[in-house]
């Protein structure tokens, strides 16, 4: 009798963790089980966040955001912050729970911050590594997060579209001296999304295996309208799949549109969603 108690016990427990882990909406998941390589004696400093910013960020994680619908697209978001801070609620969170609400799967990246006091880290190093590896991992995990290995993309907003260019113009991005079957995946996104991206790491020439992409910026914002504009040019150029949205006004940081004071900026995640639509992204 105390058996098929034990027995029943533990069967409902099990039904139990698996209706939770189905239902589960939100993953933090480290990129490196041990730490970030070189740097694992700082794995556990724990990082600090306050209102808008993330902060001492030491072990680069993707936190996933499942949709209720998946289709079977995925996007790495890389939220800005000048490199010294991480703006993830706004240009995260929000973004993430944005493309759940139409059945796309989300990660966001908490990268290394290279432009913070005394960083150890550097931009075209340890947060290129960074990236590459969210990738790497989001591909590696495809049937299990229920997505497309061809329908990968990566979005970035300010300093974020420094990450994704970063990873993005580098079709020789394949490891081949690894044991690590993680870092044998391709870390280039299948396509991108620039939302007021930072000028570093722009080529000066697009390449025919360059990913399509998706730009938009408010043409007053005298950071980073022009690097859309030039990407624009280069994709022409090249013959390469490319939308641009070029705004008015509306300056920098309207993020998913929730800080937007007009009306067309408000509603530019519409736009994205059209792009989506129209490129097939919604296909299972």
């Amino acid at each position: 009798m105390k058996l098929k108690i034990k027995f029943y016990l533990y069967l409902f427990v099990l039904i139990f963790c698996n209706q939770g882990f189905s239902q589960q909406k939100e993953l933090k998941i480290p990129l490196w089980e041990n730490g970030a390589p070189g740097f694992e004696n700082l794995k556990n400093e724990p990082e600090q966040a306050q209102d808008w910013w993330v902060r001492n960020i030491h072990n680069p994680s993707i936190t996933a955001y499942f949709p209720e619908k998946p289709n079977g697209t995925a996007v790495l978001i890389c939220p800005g912050g000048g490199h010294e801070n991480l703006v993830f609620n706004s240009e995260g969170k929000d973004a993430a729970e944005f493309l759940n609400s139409i059945g796309i799967t989300a990660f966001v990246l908490k990268y290394r911050l290279a432009r913070t006091k005394d960083s150890p880290y550097k931009l075209e190093t340890h947060v290129k590594l960074d990236a590459e590896r969210a990738m790497r991992l989001i591909r590696s995990r495809a049937t299990e997060f229920k997505i497309d290995v061809n329908r990968i993309g990566a979005m970035g907003f300010s300093a974020g579209g420094e990450v994704v260019a970063i990873i993005a113009y580098n079709s020789d991005n394949v490891l081949k001296n690894t044991s690590d079957p993680i870092d044998k995946m391709d870390a280039q996104p299948n396509f991108q999304i620039l939302i007021y991206p930072g000028p570093l790491f722009i080529p000066k020439e697009i390449k025919p295996d360059a990913p399509s992409a998706f730009l938009l910026a408010a043409n007053d914002d005298s950071c980073c309208s022009a690097p859309i504009v030039e990407l624009l040019n280069g994709y022409r150029k090249a013959n390469v799949p490319v939308e641009m949205h070029l705004y008015s006004k509306g300056g920098h940081a309207f993020n998913i549109g929730k800080r937007a004071k007009t009306n067309s900026l408000k509603t530019w995640p519409q736009r994205l969603v059209d792009w989506f639509e129209d490129n097939n992204y919604f296909v299972k």
